[in-house]
């Protein structure tokens, strides 16, 4: 299991391993969050405290941030089910993403 914290140590989330590849969006919101994108089926993540969801565009995910220090932490489907989820692979203790392959998604234009 690898853990991982917000900056503030608010939330924690909780993986079944290191992810071996990551996904740099260019969308216009994680072009400016800056994350990259570990994924995960569901239920194989734990996230723990309080996040508040941020919702746009085709209303089909929710990326949840920390209320407190506003790290984004993860995002969630909302209604269909993608049979994964996304976790911030830059909040993952001992994450050096020098290590794993990067796949680049080219949403530029949502």
């Amino acid at each position: 299991m690898i853990d991982g914290a917000c900056h503030c140590g608010a939330v924690t989330i909780t993986v079944p391993d290191a992810p071996q590849w990551v996904g740099s969006c260019n969308c216009s919101l994680c072009s400016k969050l800056g994350w990259l994108c570990a994924y995960y089926p569901d239920a194989d993540v734990t996230v723990t405290g309080e996040t508040v969801a941020y919702v746009w565009g085709d209303r089909m995910i929710g990326t949840h941030h920390c209320p407190v220090c506003g790290c984004t932490t993860h995002w969630r489907t909302l209604g269909r089910d993608f049979g994964r989820m996304g976790v911030n692979a830059r909040l993952l203790h001992g994450f050096d993403p020098g290590t794993v392959e990067l796949r680049l998604f080219d949403n530029r234009d949502r």
